[in-house]
């Protein structure tokens, strides 16, 4: 069986399940497990899903997979954008961070850059850039209280949101489910999206951390319009998106990392 024929049976299954086996897929096609472990990988590198302990499930407009298996997916892509967005850092600021995988390897990336205030709801950042060594530099860390996310380590609701009515940020890096021209930048939890509106609220500037697979992508719940991101940045790959075009028109401006 070609490859692409293994791709479409498999994107299939996806679609109707949400989830794929990697034992049965390899039954269903009389392919090996190794085949079936190649043709994954590359529909993970497309965006199309995350692979699991024993297959693997589709990403799209559906809860996110937990952070520990997002983690693991394009995280080439990730650590160059947040290196990008780490560089646009300046002394002094206050920055507000919200939870994901994307911004704890921009935590990582700012261990070092001193003299900066991080506002965040994730406990992975704050414990990050909470250390001996980030606090020797200068580096001021404020965890947002309020209720902690059954998804992922961080905190939400109406105490966190208060809270984050009590600081100016200069900049606001949030890392979406998904970035659309029409919907703008969306999550899939309602408590992660009102946690994300309120620090864009909040900033001086609104910059949207986005790999490729998150292009042209729309989840159920909205909190920052298009024209209300002054910067995109995202991964090379981004740019043959078909979506990409009329982003541009909207954002203040993109980069490519």
């Amino acid at each position: 069986m070609w490859q692409e024929d293994r791709l479409q049976r498999i994107r299939a299954v996806l679609a109707s399940t949400g989830r794929v086996n990697a034992e049965r897929i390899a039954a269903d096609l009389g392919v090996s497990r190794e085949t079936v472990r190649r043709d994954l990988l590359d529909l993970e590198q497309e965006g199309i899903l995350a692979r699991v302990r024993g297959g693997a499930i589709a990403l799209g407009d559906e809860p996110e997979p937990p952070i520990a298996v997002r983690a693991k997916v394009r995280v080439r892509e990730k650590r160059a954008i947040a290196r990008a967005a780490a560089l646009r850092i300046l002394p002094g600021q206050t920055v507000f961070m919200d939870a994901g995988s994307t911004t704890s390897l921009l935590a990582e990336a700012l261990v070092g850059q001193g003299g900066v205030m991080i506002v965040t709801n994730s406990v992975d950042v704050a414990t990050r850039l909470g250390d001996a060594s980030a606090r020797a530099l200068g580096t001021e860390v404020h965890l947002l209280g309020g209720a902690m996310l059954g998804s992922l380590p961080a905190t939400c609701g109406a105490a966190t949101v208060a809270e984050i009515h009590r600081f100016r940020a200069d900049v606001a890096l949030l890392s979406p489910v998904g970035l659309d021209a029409r919907y703008g930048a969306t999550s899939f939890d309602p408590r992660e999206a009102e946690v994300a509106r309120a620090m864009a609220e909040n900033a001086r500037s609104v910059t949207i951390l986005a790999d490729h697979a998150k292009i042209g992508v729309a989840s159920r719940v909205s909190y920052r319009a298009a024209d209300g991101i002054d910067l995109l940045i995202t991964d090379e790959s981004a740019l043959a998106s078909p979506a990409m075009p009329l982003l541009r028109e909207k954002v203040g401006d993109v980069l490519t990392a």
